[in-house]
């Protein structure tokens, strides 16, 4: 079994986000042999009592994942660049699916597209309910509306004319552009509860987790894998934990310790989060050398 792929998360969370922190981690990525550069969505912080933070979210803001991508791109020639993922159902199909199209021309197919309905948390209702109202979009559009908003994006890639209908989205007959860079755009579910995963394995091209608990991820891969899940699983693995000592050491230890994780269990890739630390750019791109010193 080989070992997984390596990417990095990019510095999309203040105040160590900004565009030269972004091309200095894409450029290192590239340089170091690693295979991709990611990064995740989220449209709000909840302020209030009543929150209480059970994914241990950064409380800071994020900037924008497809935008940081497109930036990451334009500065790399290589690596795949990776949205860990983007809620979609907060975007109108064909409004996100021209905005992947135009990156992954942009990237010259270098795109992998993770796509959630929502999250952020990791006890029911698994979703964030302030993100909802702020974006216009009932919660009762999970499930079943996830699957029909997926589907209508793949209507947009295919040739045109384009045409939908279903029971949340309509597309009338249209010339729908631009097109992937390919045939398609892969989409990888992101999900943690059983009946998800699984529908990952039947209608996704592959497969997202983050590892809070590698007993439970190897829960889910295996939830995946015997729901006939064939594709692509990429494990997010947070190497240093916020308020943890940070060593180079400490980190190249964990992070290879959870490389050998991933390859027991057969993920495909393993994307390494160092964004949620108070590390610049360059910090974190020390650590990744000695990281990769090491492998």
């Amino acid at each position: 079994m080989r070992t997984p792929r390596i990417g990095v998360a990019l510095p999309i969370i203040a105040p160590y986000a900004g565009p030269e922190a972004v091309v200095t981690i894409a450029q290192a990525t590239e340089r170091l042999g690693f295979h991709a550069v990611s990064a995740a969505d989220r449209l709000l912080i909840p302020v209030g009592p009543h929150w209480n933070n059970d994914a241990g979210l950064p409380e800071t803001h994020v900037w924008e994942s497809l935008e940081m991508l497109t930036w990451a791109a334009a500065c790399t020639r290589r690596i795949r660049v990776t949205t860990g993922i983007v809620n979609s159902i907060f975007q109108p199909p064909i409004v996100l699916a021209r905005r992947l199209a135009t990156l992954d021309q942009l990237s010259k197919g270098r795109l992998d597209v993770g796509v959630g309905q929502g999250g952020g948390t990791r006890l029911p209702p698994f979703y964030i309910p302030e993100e909802f109202t702020a974006s216009g979009v009932p919660p009762a559009r999970r499930g079943a509306g996830f699957v029909e908003h997926v589907a209508a994006m793949r209507a947009c890639w295919a040739p045109d004319p384009v045409e939908f209908e279903g029971e949340y989205y309509r597309i009338p007959p249209s010339k729908v552009g631009p097109k992937p860079w390919g045939t398609t755009i892969p989409l990888l579910f992101g999900a943690i509860t059983r009946r998800t995963i699984e529908r990952a394995a039947r209608i996704g091209d592959g497969f997202i987790t983050t590892a809070v608990n590698w007993d439970d991820t190897r829960t889910q891969v295996g939830w995946y894998r015997d729901a006939g899940g064939t594709g692509t699983v990429v494990v997010n693995t947070i190497p240093i934990r916020p308020g943890a000592e940070i060593s180079e050491a400490a980190f190249v230890d964990a992070a290879l310790a959870d490389l050998e994780r991933a390859r027991e269990l057969g993920a495909d890739e393993v994307h390494i989060v160092l964004n949620l630390l108070p590390l610049t750019a360059d910090e974190q791109v020390e650590l990744l050398e000695a990281l990769a010193a090491r492998l």
